[in-house]
């Protein structure tokens, strides 16, 4: 009896060494992933893990009404930067649509260049912005008096509030 009983708390011991050292070496693959892509970090501290791509974000937002708001994380491609402060920025969606950018109590800023690739972190919502917001965000942007000046009606706008930005590099 204490044969049996010793040979099933060996074999136990080793299949349980054995699972410990397979999750070790999942860890290290996946950690290894994440090595390769290198990203600047803006805000509060956060990862790749889960982002969803644009396409599949697009979705959701096509979901919300105005005043809806959703915690999402989320990749898309810089278009514009805010040109004064680097204080907001746009991302291309596909498909023509686009994604307004702000970054929560402004507490961090993007550089003034930054393009490429972004994973943000936040709440995603849909608002109308004011002609008057439009106008300022024009500016901002470096526009003409005469782009600015067309700004005539309110725009309806796929919004989002980041709290944290990694920028790939």
């Amino acid at each position: 009896m204490k044969k049996i009983l010793l040979s099933t708390l060996v074999c136990l011991a080793l299949f349980a060494c054995k699972n410990d050292a397979k999750t070790t070496e999942d860890q290290v693959d996946e950690t290894t992933q994440n090595e390769e892509i290198a990203y600047a970090s803006f805000g509060m501290e956060i990862n790749d893990a889960d982002a969803l791509s644009a396409e599949r974000m697009m979705v959701h937002y096509k979901d919300l009404k105005a005043g809806d708001t959703i915690p999402a994380k989320m990749r898309g491609t810089i278009t514009d930067v805010c040109s004064k402060k680097g204080c907001w920025m746009k991302l291309d969606m596909g498909n023509e649509d686009e994604v307004f950018v702000r970054f929560k109590d402004y507490g961090f800023f993007m550089p003034l260049n930054a393009e490429g690739e972004v994973v943000v972190n936040g709440k995603a919502f849909v608002t109308e912005t004011t002609v008057d917001e439009l106008r300022h965000y024009a500016e901002d942007a470096g526009k003409s008096e005469e782009e600015i000046a067309a700004i005539t009606e309110s725009k309806f706008e796929y919004r989002f509030l980041a709290d944290g930005v990694l920028l790939k590099q």
